[in-house]
């Protein structure tokens, strides 16, 4: 399947910002299962050429404008050519081992109900029927609500809360695994929806799990599936904020205000169309 994309992350500063800088992962892999066939990024209207290749393996853009400002647009926009691999990610630009993402973070630290839910994950073949049995759980246990979390909610409170989105579905499940000693890693990307679904207007997120002998494998708990040629996949850190398409800090002035819109559709020649619907 071809899908084409654009993604706009637009900040607002009512305030007024001094100065900003960025760190930018919105630049795809090609790997078996996924093609990028045509990918830009901009700032502002300029597109972003310098990439650095992290320690994951995938490469990400810094920016900074020490200018004043009171808004700033960026854009990634593109083709990617996908195919259903059951989950099954491989060819990826070889970096860090595995066992780095066994690391826990604030926002996948595990108490006791999430090490109640990562028992009994089993070894060698077994691990994979565990990892799946695995994500069921956790989609029992935290059936989905939206407006109940936020960015910073850690897995521990969000399966407290009985409640969460595609983030925290993906934090209690790497959080899990990783107390079974297997390793686990956040994942963003985009997801074109079914055409009896609603479509989203927002990057989406799931896990991978590392199974010897395979692999790694997605697992979009949110949905109950692993991801299928329905999904592009933008990159991958130990949680969100590691993984996030767009991070960054503003000096001087307020907050300010964050708009995020995604439009993905299938189709390998209508890129104007999905730009239209941002207008």
């Amino acid at each position: 399947m071809i899908l084409v994309v654009r993604h706009l992350t637009a900040f607002r500063y009512p305030e007024g910002a001094a100065g900003v800088a960025l760190r930018l992962k919105l630049l795809p892999q090609s790997f078996e299962g996924q093609r990028v066939i045509d990918w830009h990024v901009s700032v502002d209207g300029t597109e972003v050429e310098h990439w650095i290749t992290g320690g994951y393996g995938e490469r990400f853009a810094q920016w900074l404008d020490p200018r004043p400002r009171d808004s700033l647009d960026i854009v990634a926009w593109g083709q990617v050519e996908t195919r259903d691999r059951s989950g099954v990610v491989s060819g990826l630009r070889r970096a860090c081992p595995p066992a780095v993402f066994l690391r826990d973070t604030p926002l996948t630290w595990a108490d006791e109900a999430i090490l109640a839910l990562g028992e009994g994950l089993g070894t060698g073949a077994a691990t994979l029927t565990g990892l799946h049995d695995l994500s069921a759980r956790v989609r029992e246990a935290l059936p989905y609500r939206a407006g109940v979390t936020g960015s910073e909610t850690p897995a521990a409170q969000a399966l407290a809360g009985g409640g969460g989105v595609c983030q925290d579905h993906a934090h209690v499940f790497i959080a899990a695994a990783r107390c079974g000693g297997v390793p686990a890693r956040y994942v963003t990307g985009y997801l074109m929806a079914g055409e009896d679904e609603d479509q989203q207007f927002e990057t989406h997120a799931w896990a991978e799990a590392f199974v010897e002998g395979l692999g790694w494998v997605g697992f979009d708990v949110a949905n109950g599936i692993c991801p299928t040629d329905r999904y592009v996949r933008i990159g991958a850190g130990l949680d969100a904020h590691d993984a996030a398409p767009v991070r960054g800090l503003v000096v001087g002035g307020g907050a300010g205000d964050l708009l995020a819109d995604v439009r993905i559709a299938a189709g390998d020649a209508d890129l104007d169309a999905v730009l239209q619907q941002q207008q």
